[in-house]
């Protein structure tokens, strides 16, 4: 009886210390770059994440088939709106966003690649635990993905995922940090409110603001 109890210790022991799929801090500020494998788009976007609200605002400079583009946009998922702002002349348009709002981190369905260190694992403070997962994304029906996470805090390092259109898509995430320094910016300018909804133009989700042709 005692050796079947400690067997189960060391079995429930051993799953705990598994990495477990999980989600991101639901407050965030920082940077990514989103890139493809037929070099047609580049994109350095910097972010403000807001999952309690469901909102993220994204910064984008960036070049789609050699020409470049700058662009402020507001997701409002609970609103299905995206604000794409124009600060220079103070407007703004509306579009719809029919898709459901997906929070940063790794889904449940998702396995397991491997925990590894980024960088060294020779000294303190040279190397970071990240754990590996791959699954399928919600967003794009059939389109697998590989994310790498931190160990400690769930933190998204990056993600790679493929697309009809572009093959290989890659987002690296750098500069985290937990918090929103100015709430305010993740609601839409005085101007915005009065601006109308264009429904030609239909954004499906998250992605296809980076993936749409600019």
């Amino acid at each position: 009886m005692r050796l079947l109890v400690a067997l189960t210790c060391l079995l429930a022991g051993c799953l705990a210390q598994r990495p477990q799929p999980c989600t991101s801090p639901p407050l965030m500020t920082g940077y990514l770059t989103v890139s493809t494998q037929n070099e047609q788009l580049l994109i350095y976007i910097q972010y403000l994440y807001d999952a309690v609200g469901q909102r993220i605002r994204l910064w984008e400079q960036g070049s789609y088939e050699n020409k470049t583009f700058v662009s402020d946009n507001l997701l409002h998922y609970k609103e299905g709106v995206v604000y794409n702002i124009i600060d220079s002349n103070q407007t703004c348009q509306k579009f719809p966003l029919k898709a459901q709002f997906q929070p940063i981190g790794i889904p449940k369905t998702a396995s397991l690649v491997g925990q590894i260190v980024l960088g060294s694992s020779s000294g303190p403070n040279e190397g970071l635990l990240v754990n590996v997962w791959t699954g399928v994304l919600p967003e794009i029906a059939g389109s697998r993905f590989l994310s790498t996470v931190t160990e400690f805090g769930c933190i998204p390092v990056s993600t790679a995922y493929h697309t009809d259109q572009y093959g290989w898509v890659l987002m690296t995430f750098f500069n985290n940090v937990v918090g929103i320094p100015d709430p305010s910016l993740l609601n839409p300018p005085s101007f915005c409110p009065k601006a109308e909804i264009k429904p030609e133009v239909e954004p499906e989700d998250f992605l296809s603001l980076f993936l749409k042709k600019k």
